[in-house]
């Protein structure tokens, strides 16, 4: 549906908004995004000494946790390699459990860690590589899914167990297409396509299988669902619906339960791993790294996304973002500006602080343009 259309200037310049476009209302000033309360307090910091990486030459920096956190400047600036190459290694070395070491990454010293017990990166890679991955598996919720189905009389009477339900092992599922609906023809010189598996006409389960109904609804029309009919749909059922409800505060509510992850934007997935994130009780502060989570999302979906992360920092946890999305910057409890310009002429730490302090720094390309956002 085109719900308005027209050159810009008398558009913005018309006395109302008779389309009702959210778009129109941002455009012309009527919806916006406020700017939060900056929060107080000491809760730690992590210390970086002598940082060198790229063009990164001698950082020092002290970076308090328990905030929402910005990494901004021009591209080249070094915000990828404080980031990636600096904080995250450091944090991987120290915290997975797997590779634990007081080794130091691309810098003299790096203190801080003791505070956190958790380091995750949130990128915009797929959540999965093949059709049977979806929002339902990622999150946990097709397990519980399926539990449900298997409680049911029908599958009871057939001594079937949860596991008949599971389009990633043989029993159910439809083995023409290995319970991906699709059957995937490789194309020379060509992204390879997916065509509709023609035996279980992109159903994924055998015919038997979806003889068994809940509530009406057998499993395949279940993951057809949309996640907001779906969680109206097992409302009553805690364990699936708190998964479901994060799902729908991302802003996700339009998608299909059973959407294949090869059919997700980059920020898409993004959310779905933020979703997954919310509903998962943590005794550990965590602290997360997200690289532009704004890229490709409208004004609504930019406030919708903020307030995930204002969220998790109101769990206890640490959000830090390389960002250039104002709308997200003005937002930041503490805002690290990279600079002042792109390759050799960055690496620098231009300024630091609120945004409010960072808008008073007369040397920072941010600043100028965040003075008209505050």
């Amino acid at each position: 549906e085109v719900v308005v259309a027209g050159y810009l200037e008398p558009l913005l310049s018309a006395k109302d908004n008779p389309s009702h476009s959210i778009t129109l209302d941002y455009l012309r000033g009527a919806k916006k995004i406020d700017v939060p309360n900056r929060r107080q307090g000491e809760k730690g910091s992590l210390k970086i000494r002598g940082g060198k990486a790229f063009n990164i030459k001698n950082l020092n920096i002290d970076i308090p946790l328990g905030r929402l956190i910005c990494i901004t400047g021009v591209s080249g600036s070094g915000k990828s390699t404080l980031m990636y190459e600096i904080i995250d290694k450091n944090l991987q070395a120290r915290l997975e459990r797997k590779h634990r070491s007081a080794k130091t990454y691309n810098c003299t010293t790096f203190t801080g860690s003791e505070y956190l017990g958790r380091s995750i990166l949130i990128d915009q890679s797929p959540i999965g590589r093949t059709p049977r991955s979806n929002p339902a598996t990622y999150t946990g919720t097709f397990t519980h899914i399926r539990d449900m189905f298997a409680t049911s009389s029908e599958a009871k009477a057939r001594g079937w167990k949860p596991g008949r339900f599971s389009f990633n092992v043989k029993g159910g599922r439809c083995e023409a297409c290995q319970g991906n609906g699709v059957i995937a023809v490789e194309m020379h010189f060509l992204p390879t396509v997916f065509v509709e598996c023609d035996v279980c006409e992109g159903k994924r389960f055998t015919k038997e299988t979806l003889e068994v109904t809940f509530r009406k609804r057998n499993i395949h029309q279940v993951l057809e669902m949309t996640i907001e009919e779906a969680y109206n749909f097992f409302k009553d059922i805690p364990a699936i619906e708190e998964r479901l409800k994060t799902l729908v505060d991302v802003g996700l509510s339009y998608l299909k339960l059973g959407q294949s992850a090869t059919t997700l934007s980059g920020g898409e997935a993004q959310r779905v791993k933020i979703a997954s994130e919310l509903y998962k009780p943590h005794t550990q502060k965590t602290i997360y790294l997200l690289d532009e989570p704004t890229i490709g999302l409208h004004y609504e979906d930019v406030k919708v996304l903020i307030n995930i992360l204002q969220k998790l920092v109101d769990q206890g946890n640490t959000v830090m973002v390389i960002e250039h999305n104002l709308d997200l910057v003005k937002c930041a409890d503490y805002v690290i500006d990279m600079g002042p310009e792109g390759g050799f002429g960055g690496g620098n730490l231009v300024a630091k602080g609120t945004p409010e302090e960072i808008i008073e720094n007369q040397n920072s390309h941010t600043g100028k343009y965040l003075k008209k956002h505050l």
